[in-house]
């Protein structure tokens, strides 16, 4: 459906979007409010963290990076990386994908293959494909039948800090 804008600032949509009108009006339409018959469209949102929305980072499944991610934001690798992640979101490794390097996270979830330590505040979760080779240490660990893991684990413990006092 195109849409063109009027000399009003607003735009104007053909007739035959909205089968109401008798084919000779048209109707003008304000991003502030839907089309009649349509469903307003907002991208879905994950929960923000510190007031702020959340924003993902996607590695696609057909790309190779290699280098260092550091930020707020969530990572989402679905190819391949080569280096340390350290974010203060989540690291979702995606069934097919292969990380070689550390990765610090809140979360971390593996469903595809990690080379290299991760060091999770919160959680990680390896999944039913996933496959980590190195040490894991996170508040909480949940592996899934079929999941593979060589390395050591620590979880359960609370940091008091540098020196543990």
């Amino acid at each position: 459906m195109a849409l063109w804008k009027e000399q009003s600032g607003k735009e104007t949509v053909p007739p035959m979007a909205d089968p109401s009108l008798n084919g000779s009006e048209s109707m003008t339409y304000s991003p502030d409010r839907p089309l009649p018959g349509t469903a307003s469209v907002e991208p879905a949102r994950r929960p923000a963290t510190a007031g702020a929305p959340a924003k993902e980072s996607l590695i696609a499944a057909d790309v190779t990076i290699e280098g260092k991610i550091e930020g707020a934001g969530h990572i989402r690798i679905a190819g391949r990386f080569k280096g340390d992640v350290n974010v203060e979101g989540n690291v979702t490794v995606e069934s097919g994908a292969h990380v070689t390097g550390q990765l610090r996270a809140n979360t971390v979830v593996v469903s595809g293959e990690v080379q290299g330590n991760i060091d999770a505040s919160a959680k990680v979760e390896l999944l039913e494909t996933g496959v980590i080779n190195g040490d894991v240490k996170a508040g909480t660990l949940t592996v899934a039948a079929g999941s593979r893991m060589r390395g050591q684990a620590d979880f359960g413990w609370k940091d008091k800090g540098p020196g543990g006092k």
